[in-house]
């Protein structure tokens, strides 16, 4: 296994962990440990594919793994979320869904030995998931620091709900971006759909 397919597996590897530390409130700054780890994760993201490229390492168990790992940790992220009452099953739903159909698409025009390559939108997707996730983290611990007498916000109520409402409105706008790079690959892809048996 190459170097960018074994940072393939370290981001799925440490979505476990991302989930203990964020499911774990009595752990003191679980905010920003679960905040630091899912940084680590994306950024593996980032260099799985930039030495992949620059080296000439691209593997089809890469091409597989890579927006699988993508899908796991962000759909881990927001499923988390729900649970904590941070996001609604709204976004989540919008977002799985998606992540099926094109996953669905790829897998047919796959099978008739097509490749659907990802565009434009669909980075632009994986981009603004993962800043509204970081963005609701780091929120998150802000306000946790003011619980636990570290930062003193004048009404810490009413942050509190900005803090939620901010980070609601970067997940409804990566839920948008996911509405429309999913309907930007159907258009694209039709062809595979309209002659599927």
């Amino acid at each position: 296994m190459n170097l960018p397919n074994k940072l393939t597996m370290l981001r799925i590897i440490l979505v476990p962990f991302y989930i203990f530390f964020l499911l774990m409130p009595s752990i003191p700054h679980h905010y920003l440990v679960a905040l630091i780890i899912f940084c680590a994760a994306s950024y593996t993201d980032h260099l799985d594919g930039k030495i992949a490229r620059k080296h000439n390492l691209i593997t089809d168990f890469g091409k597989f793994a890579d927006p699988l790992a993508d899908k796991i940790m962000i759909t881990a992220a927001l499923a988390c979320f729900v649970q904590l009452g941070l996001s609604d099953a709204v976004t989540l739903t919008i977002i799985i869904s998606r992540e099926f159909m094109v996953t669905a698409m790829r897998l047919v025009a796959s099978s008739k030995g097509k490749v659907v390559a990802a565009n434009i939108w669909g980075k632009a997707k994986t981009v603004s998931q993962i800043i509204a996730v970081i963005l609701v983290l780091l929120l998150q611990y802000l306000a946790e620091l003011d619980r636990m007498g570290v930062l003193s916000f004048n009404d810490s109520a009413a942050t509190g709900n900005a803090f939620l409402l901010a980070g609601n409105i970067a997940l409804w706008i990566s839920a948008l971006l996911t509405v429309i790079s999913g309907v930007i690959y159907i258009v694209q892809n039709f062809e595979f759909i309209k002659n599927a048996k």
